[in-house]
């Protein structure tokens, strides 16, 4: 590894990346045709070894591990039949696992197979000389990566060349959903929120009325993790108006709360705080479980949060309060009455090769395409046990069920490459999906959801380039804008103006307006429209 990609490198504080996916469980015998090159058999000879990174989520079942387990066993299996490569895997934290990536690829001893959901990353790996080339094993062994999810790999290249193979995302669902206790609406006489005047309307009622009658109501639950800015982002978003193609590639998702208008919504949150509204020690709860904790016990009535962490709440729920029922809803009207549903891109995490294992990159796409073909992905992502609807939707195993067999309890993180499988392009397949694992509500609840999912999608534009400003600035400010809301949220109103300024100038001291003055100068050249427009097609 070079060393000014080193020397570089350690300098650089970068923030975990939040990815929301649900864990599933998999189904019939694996398919043997996806082999290096598009074969039948594996190659013959020595087999080729490789590591690669697994998070660990500390839910592995007792007495295994996320390195030794049946399913990691058996992809190890199938693939050295398949591709004649040995694969074995090295655990990596899930929370801060891009700081313990960035460590091991300044010690020069990272896995051979390494991922990262953050483009800031990839553009200082790619920039510095830290990962390989992959654009000639690609072409050679990558026939399953082309033909399934080849429409995204323009996302992985840096000049001209391929350094990351493009993990594609399954149902192209909303990066976060809101929610509203149905229950609670009923008690006060309301129809679920459907406007954002509607849905402050409600929360005041709530913090007035107490319709559960509970000890310690919060109308709307904040959890205070900095690695993720989910529970604001889509409130103060839909204070800015219609945005040009210029401002939301300027703005993006991140910096989305400095565009013109989102100081409305910012001041409007504050306000909320002060009245009680909102979580009270939001800021101080940097692990969540206080707001978990708020919404499993019937306290919260309004949260905004990752589209599918609700599965994990409402069972929990449900069993401690009868009749609770959180329902989506999509409420967070813009300016002109119209809904802006931020959606996640087709494509998800850049898995690269370092520079340290470059003779390895044939072995790593080999087995990447294994991962490709969507029978084997099928079989990673909910386990080699798995049944289907009659929809074809796999059927998930139970908590009970992957621990009973010794399977981890995300499945889904060995599937790093294809999460599209075909009966997520339907609403029936990915209802059927849904209820065939999630019975604490009926299909009727999951229509309404699939519903609010797929209503008013939003794509901010995209491009494969990382700029020279976001390799040097923006993983330090994507933690510091998201202090910067806390900070205006739950300041005190006559403090807001002195506390916003002089946050402000920590961003711009930490580099934020060159980042948007670059972002702005390199959409004018016109390679984000060409960008975007590719990004529009691969569906």
């Amino acid at each position: 590894m070079k060393k000014s990609f080193i020397t570089k490198l350690v300098s650089c504080a970068l923030v975990t990346t939040m990815l929301a996916g649900c864990g599933s469980s998999a189904g019939t015998a694996a398919s043997s045709k996806t082999t290096s090159g598009g074969t039948d058999t594996a190659a013959s000879g020595d087999a080729e070894s490789i590591t690669c990174m697994i998070w660990d989520r500390s839910d592995a079942a007792s007495g295994t591990t996320m390195e030794d387990n049946p399913l990691a066993n058996w992809i190890k299996e199938q693939v050295l039949k398949d591709c004649n490569v040995n694969v074995s895997y090295v655990s990596v934290p899930r929370s801060g696992s891009d700081d313990k990536l960035n460590t091991m690829m300044t010690g020069g001893n990272a896995p051979d197979v390494i991922f990262t959901y953050s483009q800031a990353l990839f553009g200082n790996y790619t920039s510095q000389g830290g990962v390989a080339d992959l654009t000639d094993s690609l072409a050679k062994y990558g026939q399953n990566i082309t033909d399934n999810i080849g429409n995204i790999q323009y996302m992985g290249q840096y000049d001209g060349k391929q350094y990351a193979i493009m993990k594609r995302r399954g149902f192209q669902i909303p990066r976060h959903i809101t929610y509203v206790r149905k229950d609670w609406c009923d008690a006060l006489g309301m129809e679920v929120p459907t406007t954002k005047d509607e849905l402050i309307k409600y929360l005041y009622a709530v913090k007035e009325k107490n319709p559960g009658n509970v000890a310690n109501v919060v109308p709307w639950a904040m959890g205070g993790t900095t690695d993720t800015e989910k529970f604001y982002l889509n409130f103060i978003g839909s204070y800015v108006p219609e945005l040009s193609d210029k401002d939301a590639y300027v703005y993006s998702e991140n910096f989305i709360v400095f565009a013109d208008g989102a100081m409305d919504g910012l001041k409007e949150m504050n306000k909320m705080y002060n009245d009680g509204i909102i979580s009270q020690d939001f800021a101080v709860d940097t692990t969540n479980d206080q707001y978990k904790q708020d919404v499993t016990s019937g306290n919260a009535g309004f949260i905004l949060d990752d589209s599918t962490n609700i599965f994990d709440y409402i069972p929990t729920l449900q069993s401690t309060v009868k009749g609770a029922e959180f329902v989506a809803t999509n409420c967070l009207t813009l300016p002109d009455g119209s809904y802006r549903n931020p959606t996640e891109p087709l494509y998800g995490m850049y898995i690269m090769v370092p520079a340290t294992s470059q003779k390895k990159t044939d072995a790593v796409v080999k087995y990447l395409n294994w991962l490709a073909d969507p029978t084997n992905a099928e079989n990673v992502e909910f386990t080699p046990d798995h049944q289907k609807t009659a929809d074809g939707a796999p059927i998930a195993l139970t908590s009970e069920e992957k621990t009973a067999k010794g399977y981890p309890g995300t499945p889904n993180d060995y599937n790093i490459v294809n999460q599209h499988f075909k009966y997520v392009d339907s609403k029936e397949g990915q209802v059927s999906s849904w209820t065939s694992t999630c019975t604490w509500e009926t299909q009727d609840w999951f229509n309404n959801l699939y519903d609010v999912c797929t209503t008013a999608q939003y794509l901010y534009p995209t491009t494969p380039k990382v700029l020279d400003s976001e390799t040097q600035y923006k993983s330090n400010l994507e933690s510091m804008c998201i202090s910067y809301v806390y900070n205006l949220i739950s300041c005190k109103p006559e403090d807001f103006e002195a506390t916003q300024a002089s946050e402000y100038q920590k961003l711009v001291d930490a580099g934020l307006e060159k980042i948007l003055e670059e972002r702005a100068s390199y959409y004018d050249t016109g390679a984000v429209t060409s960008a975007a427009s590719s990004a529009a097609t691969s569906n």
